[in-house]
This record gives structure tokens, C-alpha cells and sequence, in this order.
């Protein structure tokens, strides 16, 4: 099977962007992909003379940007298939979520409604979703708008809209924020080296610690900026000695996205993950191969953003005091910055009795 990842580099304005994709194109090019870069959307209509104030509305303005940047796609993905080469990576400047912070909720509703698509939809259609911070917040003596003619924005609005962003894009399963901590050498090596545990580079590897904290207060989460509940059934299929095969549906009001995952061992916290999204039907097929053995687990998941990280937080139905919070990190001695209103009782990363697979069992 070819291997095609999608993944969007988005991110506020002057976040270093269009040098971070070219660096990108470089290094998975000497990797062995093929690498197909598909251009931000909004900045070609634009400078070609379609623009928010050059239609009759925004709203005529953002329908023909989705619909365009849906359609480029398409395109790029069949362009994929067609290739010779087995690995291909598919980097979008931006993508179709992005749109929604230039739009009120009415607007964005419109404009869904009118392409036959949900949020979920556009969210999920991605692999993996890689935000670079705007140098208006934390490195604000580097921001300009000289280097794109399309942006105009100030040091305010451009953090402003930073943060709109990254709300828009939390609840994807694989959100990765990159922020101004350290010079923009090393902004764009975290970067690269993201991408490539993603892509499984060299080895498709998880490096995850879990610990158990006290159950949360679900209404505080809900009106956090940065958090979003996602509802998730996990049904586990029969599977050979030391190996792990699930398959997911996630989502939410009756929105959905489909996920198969294969999990074998490789340490306390590391594990080698091939995970990849089907289709309703194949997800339909698979529950017919389910482990009789363990029940479906039913969880809340809140995916949270707090300093840069992002944090998943699962609460089950069968637990009023405890739930658990995880985190996926670059190396296993990565620095974790916790919530400061999430109580933490202890890490579980290696205790069997906490993964879903044992509370799964019947």
C-alpha cells in the first residue's frame, strides 16, 4: 500500500511559515518522499485580485476559497495515487479549518451548509496539523508584514488571530503547537523532528506518558478557549501475541471519523503505532473481526492545549473520581508543563491495569 500522509502547517501571521515549508520540502525530499506542497489559497486569490472586498461578501469570499482548497485536494491526492513512488507526503500551507477564524459563526454555518460538510469533517480530513506561532507572541521584535503582500495585519490582531487558530484546530487527533521558546533555527528543527516521528521516521514509534489525576470538572473544561470534548467508542479487534489492533470512532454531535491503529510494545512509554484513518464502511467490516473478550470502551475525550502542549483527557462513565490525562512527547525525557487546575495523583505510564485495553476486558 502507498503511503500518503497530509498534514497542514498553519500557524498566525510572520510565524515563519512559508521558510518552515521549503525546509520541510528539503529534508523529507532527502528522506525518500515525494513531497507535493500545496499553496495557501487565500494568499493566490488574493493577489490575483479576488479578495473579502472584492466580492459582493465575505461569505461569497470564504465559499469559493473551501471550495477551491477542497478541490486542490482532491487533486493532490489523486495526483498521489497516480505516482510511482510509495511514500508521499502532502503538505498544505493552511488548511480548510483556518478559514473559520475569518468568518462569524453565522458565516461559517452558511458556508458548511452550502458545501454539504461539518466541522469534524474539516478538521479530521487531515493526518496531522503543525501550528507555528506568531512572533507577535513572545517574539514580537521580529514580526512583519513585508515579507507577504496579502497580510496586513498588526502585532495585536496577528496574536489575536494566533489564538483563534489554534482554538479552531484543537480536537484534531494530532495537533502539534510550536511556539517562540527558543531562536527560529530551533523553532524549525522541532518542527521537522515532529513531522518525522509522525511520518515514522525512521520507525513509526509513540512515545506517550499517562498519569492519573483527579476527575475534572467537566462544565470548566467545556468553556475553556483551548479545550474540546470529542466522544470516542474504541473496539478492539482479535489480534496475534504482543500486538494491539483497535478500531475508533471519533467525534461528536453525530459527526464522526473513522481510525484503525496497530500497537506493539517497545518500552515503559514507547510503542511502535501505525495508525490510519478508513472509511465508514471499513470501520462497519472491522467491528464483524471484534475481541469477544473485551467490551467497547465508551470515553469523553478533552483535548487540551495549555503552554504549548496538548494534553488528552479521558473520562469514562465508570469512574466519578478518577480520570486519566495523557501526553504524546518527542523523547521520553521531555519537560512536561501541567494544568494548573488538573490535580495530578501519579504517572501510570507502565501499569497495565490503566490502559484501555484491560479496562476493556469483560
Amino acid at each position: 500500500m502507498k503511503d500518503i500522509i497530509k498534514i497542514v502547517i498553519t500557524g498566525g501571521p510572520c510565524g515563519g511559515k512559508s521558510t518552515a515549508i521549503e525546509r520541510v520540502k528539503d529534508v523529507f525530499t532527502q528522506e525518500g518522499f515525494r513531497v507535493l506542497l500545496l499553496q495557501e489559497t487565500a494568499t493566490e486569490l488574493i493577489n490575483g485580485g479576488i479578495a473579502p472586498w472584492t466580492c459582493r461578501t465575505n461569505t461569497d469570499f470564504q465559499l469559493l476559497q473551501m471550495e477551491m482548497q477542497m478541490q486542490k485536494e482532491k487533486l493532490f491526492e489523486q495526483a498521489a495515487y497516480s505516482m510511482n513512488e510509495e511514500r508521499i507526503l502532502i503538505v498544505c500551507d493552511r488548511g480548510l479549518i483556518d478559514n473559520k477564524v475569518y468568518m462569524e459563526p453565522g458565516e461559517f454555518s452558511t458556508v458548511m451548509l452550502r458545501m454539504g460538510v461539518n466541522e469534524v469533517e474539516l478538521r479530521d480530513n487531515y493526518d496531522a496539523v503543525f501550528h507555528l506561532v506568531t512572533t507577535a507572541k513572545g517574539a514580537e521584535k521580529f514580526y512583519t508584514t513585508a515579507n507577504n503582500s496579502a497580510r496586513t495585519e498588526t502585532p495585536e490582531q496577528a496574536a489575536r488571530l494566533d489564538d483563534m487558530l489554534i482554538a479552531a484546530w484543537t480536537g484534531h487527533p494530532h495537533l502539534r503547537v510550536i511556539g517562540n521558546e527558543s531562536d527560529f533555527e530551533t523553532k524549525i528543527k522541532r518542527l521537522i523532528d515532529e513531522i518525522k516521528l509522525f511520518a515514522g521516521v525512521p520507525e513509526p514509534v509513540e512515545i506517550e506518558r499517562k498519569f492519573l489525576i483527579r476527575y475534572p470538572d467537566p462544565l470548566m473544561l467545556d468553556c475553556l478557549p483551548y479545550c474540546r470534548r470529542i466522544e470516542i467508542i474504541q473496539t478492539y479487534l482479535s489480534s496475534p501475541p504482543g500486538e494491539e489492533i483497535r478500531v475508533r470512532q471519533r467525534g461528536y454531535d453525530g459527526n464522526y471519523t473513522y481510525y484503525h491503529t496497530r500497537k506493539v510494545k517497545s518500552g515503559s512509554v514507547k510503542r511502535i503505532e501505525e495508525e490510519r484513518r478508513i472509511t465508514k464502511d471499513e470501520y462497519l467490516a472491522l467491528l464483524m473481526n471484534a475481541d469477544t473478550t473485551k467490551r467497547q470502551i465508551r470515553k469523553s475525550r478533552y483535548c487540551l492545549i495549555y503552554e504549548n502542549q496538548y494534553f488528552e483527557i479521558d473520562v469514562y462513565p465508570f469512574w466519578q473520581d478518577k480520570a486519566i490525562m495523557e501526553i504524546e512527547l518527542l523523547s521520553e525525557d521531555q519537560k512536561i508543563i501541567f494544568p494548573d487546575f488538573i490535580e495530578v495523583i501519579r504517572e501510570v505510564s507502565g501499569e497495565e491495569k490503566y490502559r484501555n485495553s484491560t479496562l476493556a476486558q469483560i
